[in-house]
């Protein structure tokens, strides 16, 4: 129907919105409709029923009342019964917007538009005049979702830890980079999803990582199987002192970035193929092998990559002891990177933000994922041939729960 009428429009050049236009007619007849039903309910009858003689009510002529809705405002009757006993349930008394207004102002504010450009975007699309008070009362049930979503209770086990941090422009008094703490699990029926998100100060540190995993635990994570994580200091051990039998595998993508960090731009080609060939390997002694072949030609010439991947070995060959559908979800942080490029999207518009303000845009991201598009939150591919393989190694640790 509402692309019959927009092709109309442009057929006819008629109005789409404002008092007269086409959409504002058409929500117009339907909240009416409803009402009329609401009142048939109330009533017990249908409007003119004889039924309805000597029911002790009866309809008692309309109100006019003007609502916000998404195509700007529409005026409506609503009708009334003589015992004043009517409460209309889709345009409730004293109601100044329809639902989907309401969400129309919060999506406007997960794209990162401020409140003051909100406001303009509707007077200018909708041709309707909204105070500030009213975008910022829109978004106020935000802050409350955002507040009960970080303190809800987790599962026990979560087979994937995924965590990672992004910048963003954040005002406190100041305007300045703070990090973002994200952590995504997936849980043993291998539903994804981001477990928590924090404000830090300063840079990313492994001993405020150590904050936040511990608040996980207390949120009701026992155990985590496997941690994927940047070759940050320190993190493997924060992460295994908040879960001892965690195995922590370190994001390969991340190593190879930092190994191309190191070497000249001529050789980046060369070395990220050979190191490639080096974390796809099938077996970790094939992979120790290949690394010693990749040492013996860039080793003298690029000390600072073989120094990388020797250290932090233990938690680079983790991955390599699964088959591949488990291998594709933990050899990388690319998930929460995939996130990461939303939330930029989300955040470069506005340019900075007040700590609050920061975490409902980032909240609203997570909460609106794109249709027909790989998202960080549902259900992991493949999910049943990894379990097995999970069970096969962890035993009880996963059969028991």
């Amino acid at each position: 129907m509402k692309a019959k009428l927009v092709e109309r429009a442009r057929r006819d050049g008629l109005q789409l919105v404002g008092e007269s236009g086409l959409l504002t007619g058409l929500v117009k007849l339907v909240l009416e409709g409803a009402l009329e039903a609401e009142m048939a309910e109330h009533l017990g009858y249908e409007k003119a029923d004889p039924a309805g003689a000597g029911s002790g009510n009866h309809r008692n002529g309309t109100s006019r009342k003007t609502v916000l809705s998404q195509v700007g405002p529409v005026t409506i009757d609503i009708p009334r019964d003589r015992a004043g006993s009517f409460t209309p349930q889709i345009v409730p008394k004293h109601a100044r917007r329809v639902e989907g207004f309401t969400e129309t102002i919060v999506s406007l504010y997960a794209k990162g538009l401020t409140t003051g450009e909100i406001q303009a975007h509707l007077a200018e699309v909708y041709d309707v005049e909204v105070s500030r008070d009213l975008v910022s009362r829109a978004t106020a049930q935000v802050a409350q979702d955002l507040a009960a979503w970080r303190t809800r209770p987790l599962d026990r086990v979560y087979a994937v830890l995924l965590i990672d941090c992004i910048y963003i422009k954040i005002r406190d008094g100041a305007v300045a980079n703070k990090p973002v703490y994200i952590a995504v699990g997936i849980n043993l029926d291998g539903d994804r999803d981001v477990l928590g998100m924090w404000v830090g100060t300063g840079g990313e540190g492994a001993k405020q990582w150590m904050t936040w995993l511990t608040e996980l635990r207390n949120r009701g994570v026992g155990a985590v199987l496997i941690a994927c994580c940047d070759g940050l200091k320190g993190l493997p051990e924060s992460i295994n002192d908040v879960w001892p039998q965690t195995d922590v595998q370190l994001c390969v993508v991340h190593l190879v970035r930092t190994s191309l960090r190191y070497s000249a731009k001529q050789h980046w080609a060369a070395i990220a193929r050979q190191l490639r060939e080096v974390y796809t390997a099938k077996t970790a002694d094939e992979a120790e092998q290949r690394f010693v072949r990749f040492e013996e030609e860039w080793g003298q010439r690029y000390p600072a990559v073989i120094d990388t991947w020797r250290h932090n070995w233990e938690h680079v060959i983790v991955f390599m002891r699964f088959p591949a559908p488990i291998r594709r979800v933990v050899y990388t942080t690319n998930m929460i990177e995939s996130l990461n490029s939303r939330f930029r999207q989300a955040t470069r518009r506005r340019g900075h933000f007040p700590d609050d303000a920061a975490l409902k845009v980032l909240y609203l991201v997570i909460r609106n994922p794109i249709k027909n598009r790989a998202n960080v939150t549902g259900k992991t591919p493949a999910w049943k041939q990894a379990i097995n393989s999970l069970a096969s190694y962890y035993g009880d640790r996963v059969t028991n729960h």
